[in-house]
């Protein structure tokens, strides 16, 4: 991604250098791959953010470059089960009564909007953890934390959709778990390009880095 030159200023001025990380240990790195289920990225789903789709492959192809180095890739997925009740903020004021029942519905762990598209190269050695609201690093949404830790993991890649929610919210907490962040841009996607690159623009001012696929891969050696 091309930043603004006030951007690249700014970076420069804290940290020194535009990109940090020269160098990625794959066996302590994980590609945390956030919410590519169908309700996020097939017609017909209320939460669908058809730009999506463009991503899935590069999602595959920084999966299997990861895996092939020993690397871990981990697939989040967000349930709706029970969400009326633990948050009920979120369903009761900043939903319509309609969008409410249809999320609770469609991303219910027993809906195909749950599920994950064919389209994605998930294996069988990758992990699954499931959500219950936009980060997965917030205080009860997941274990993913833990998981992360019992596998030694000090960097995480963070991709899937969309990039300045929920994969911005979990990249966020995980650099304030003092994880090694970078968002990777050609596998974010979100509603509208502008949305994408504001996100991309404010995570690099403050929070960590932002890499394509290939940079990425560039970087694992």
């Amino acid at each position: 991604m091309q930043f603004e030159p006030w951007i690249e200023e700014r970076v420069l001025a804290r940290q020194g250098v535009l990109h940090p990380y020269d160098r990625l240990d794959a066996a302590t790195t994980a590609f945390v791959i956030v919410d590519l289920q169908n309700y996020y990225t097939q017609p017909g789903f209320q939460g669908e953010c058809a730009p999506a789709r463009a991503i899935f492959g590069q999602v595959n192809q920084l999966a299997a470059a990861l895996r092939a180095k020993g690397g871990t890739v981990v697939w989040i997925k967000t349930s709706a089960d029970g969400a009326d009740q633990f948050w009920s903020h979120h369903h009761r004021h900043m939903l319509t009564p309609e969008r409410s029942a249809r999320r609770l519905l469609e991303l219910g762990s027993g809906h195909a909007g749950f599920a994950m598209p064919p389209a994605l190269d998930v294996q069988p050695g990758d992990l699954t953890v499931v959500k219950r609201c936009y980060s997965a690093l917030a205080p009860g949404a997941s274990d993913l934390d833990a998981v992360l830790k019992a596998r030694g993991v000090r960097t995480v890649l963070i991709g899937g959709t969309v990039t300045n929610v929920c994969c911005e919210s979990t990249a966020r907490d995980a650099m304030m778990l003092d994880y090694a962040t970078i968002m990777v841009d050609d596998a974010l996607a979100a509603v509208t390009p502008y949305e994408h690159v504001h996100s991309l623009n404010n995570w690099m001012l403050f929070f960590g880095d932002v890499l394509t696929v290939d940079e990425v891969v560039t970087r694992l050696g």
